[in-house]
């Protein structure tokens, strides 16, 4: 496909850079179209290591990178602009996107890749109580929470009290809350010991709840019960079955079949469940279709929206299917449909038919704590490959290196590991003080 002397391209805005808009982007690099990419913040994000930030084992700058620096190749060809914005509203008629200070930027096709928030079921005021992690600004607010849960401690005059933020617990049993309770329980036996003098950090009480019978659904049942006795052989307490009825500043209250119980804790995480972002909803009221309980958009095999083939959405807003199951909300996924919709948009200004999206499933990773992990790979000609313990956790920190953006990334991520691995230091403990208590200071 070549374009002729000073024509008009096709212009396409792609609105988010996750891992799906950021691989769709990277595909149409090589077509002579014109490509706006919006995002509301400057950087892309490895969301799968966002718990490590959240639990102070590396810094942001590990797993995050500005977005110009990651596509600093693509701008090279002169036919991508990269602007930080947030889209508020989507003229579909008018085929134009509405940035957050009023500007109006038009398209010949459109990809809407603004990924997931996180999701309380109905119970936004628990929020307050028991922060989700998805950004690198929940990370940070995360990991204030936990190292001032036990400067707290240590600063308690009576025992109910000092336990009270000793106590932590972790909602969801996903591969999120799983990664988090592990690694929390091994901060406090691990690398909190000797740093108080009023509290033994290794008392912490760590509190995994999942509502389901069993931790990471997505896995086969023998791994399942593999990690979760890798999650107790750690020290976590993991409680399945278990619904969440109410949480406050105080702690959880959660009911299974022996009743109502209330757990006292000063440090609750969510990691219970996310939805699509609210661009969803405005794009399903635009065009007249209607989102699933997780607010995704419902898309037609080649990930376009029905009586819309120049929209199409990727990644955790699309409700999309591939040989007749639902394609899972993860990231290689969300890759696979980049390239995906980025050739089909290529396909249909050429004329040409565009080709239904096929989702290869490699396998879901999982870690645990230190060398513990679950793996579950389909590998060709050989099926599917399952591991666990000392192997599965090898596995997935080569896997996750591998994926990592840019050399730098890896080689500190690569180092950071090690000298945690060796010595059991979280270097990245530093939090910034209060902005109250500053001013009250000054």
């Amino acid at each position: 496909m070549s374009a002729a002397p000073h024509a008009v391209l096709p212009r396409i805005i792609v609105i988010g850079c996750g891992f799906g808009g950021l691989e769709a982007v990277r595909a149409l690099a090589r077509a002579p179209v014109d490509v706006t990419l919006l995002d509301r913040t400057n950087h892309h994000l490895f969301q799968p290591l966002l718990y490590q930030v959240a639990t102070a084992g590396l810094a942001a700058p590990a797993i995050s990178a500005p977005i110009r620096h990651v596509l600093r190749r693509e701008m090279r060809g002169g036919r991508l602009t990269i602007l930080q914005a947030e889209v508020v509203d989507i003229d579909v008629l008018a085929r134009a996107v509405v940035l957050d200070d009023g500007a109006r930027l038009p398209f010949d096709h459109l990809i809407v890749a603004a990924g997931a928030v996180n999701h309380w079921f109905g119970h936004d005021d628990w929020a307050a109580h028991a922060p989700g992690l998805k950004t690198l600004t929940d990370a940070f607010a995360i990991r204030a929470r936990v190292v001032q849960a036990f400067e707290r401690a240590e600063r308690a005059n009576d025992e109910v009290t000092r336990q009270a933020w000793m106590n932590f617990v972790v909602i969801g049993g996903g591969p999120t809350g799983v990664e988090l309770a592990g690694t929390l329980i091994e901060i406090a036996h691990h690398t909190l010991p000797d740093e108080f003098r009023h509290i033994d950090s290794r008392r912490a009480h760590v509190v995994l709840l999942e509502g389901a019978e069993q931790v990471l659904s997505a896995f086969a049942p023998t791994l399942q019960t593999s990690a979760r006795r890798q999650l107790e052989k750690l020290g976590v307490d993991v409680r399945t079955g278990q619904r969440v009825t109410a949480i406050s500043a105080d702690g959880v209250t959660m009911q299974s079949a022996g009743g109502e119980v209330t757990l006292l804790a000063r440090t609750v995480l969510w990691a219970a469940g996310v939805a699509a972002s609210p661009l969803a909803k405005t794009l399903a009221e635009a065009t007249g279709l209607a989102t699933d309980r997780a607010g995704r958009l419902p898309v037609l095999p080649d990930l376009s929206l029905a009586g819309h083939p120049h929209i199409n959405v990727i990644g955790d807003m699309a409700s999309a299917t591939s040989a007749g199951k639902p394609v899972p909300g993860v990231s290689p996924a969300a890759k696979q449909m980049g390239r995906c919709v980025a050739a089909n948009i290529v396909a249909r200004i050429e004329g040409r038919a565009t080709k239904a999206f096929h989702y290869a499933d490699y396998g879901n990773l999982a870690t645990i704590g230190r060398s513990s992990a679950i793996v579950q790979l389909e590998v060709p000609g050989l099926g599917l490959l399952r591991l666990s313990g000392l192997a599965a956790w090898v596995f997935w920190l080569f896997a996750h290196l591998y994926f990592l953006i840019g050399f730098r990334n890896r080689f500190f991520v690569m180092i950071e590991w090690a000298w945690s691995y060796l010595s059991f230091a979280r270097s990245a403990r530093v939090v910034a003080q209060p902005q109250k208590a500053a001013s009250q200071r000054d």
